[in-house]
């Protein structure tokens, strides 16, 4: 890996099938320890259950606020400034009840590749 500087384009943003819109921020074979990524999700919406394999994720809550639930926990609002930790396989979703968007980082350990991505959600997509 060498040093640089990687500048924020939201003209890159694209909808996942998760149910929100993904900036990538970071995710490369030449950093294959973390990903990050810029996850945005519209006033009212929930993402679909869904849980990674092999991954850790981490989001972080910038913006908005959000009832998340992860494994057996019961749901929690999140706000900004706020870290959830979610283990590999570890079935999780999130919720927006606000009237603006949500705005948070996914952080991934080893980087996101989306063949670690399970939906496990019983709706129609």
């Amino acid at each position: 890996m060498r040093p640089s500087i990687k500048p924020q384009d939201l003209s890159r943003e694209y909808f996942f099938s998760e149910g929100c819109f993904i900036t990538e921020l970071s995710n490369s074979a030449a950093d294959p320890s973390l990903s990050i990524a810029r996850a945005r999700l519209e006033a009212g919406r929930t993402t679909r259950w869904h849980r990674l394999a092999d991954t850790v994720e981490r989001y972080v809550i910038l913006a908005g606020s959000g009832r998340v639930e992860i494994g057996d926990l019961d749901s929690q609002t999140v706000y900004p400034g706020d870290v959830v930790l979610i283990p590999p396989l570890c079935r999780q979703r999130i919720h927006n009840p606000g009237p603006e968007d949500l705005v948070f980082l996914a952080i991934c350990s080893p980087r996101f590749d989306p063949s670690a991505y399970q939906d496990i959600d019983d709706s129609p997509a």
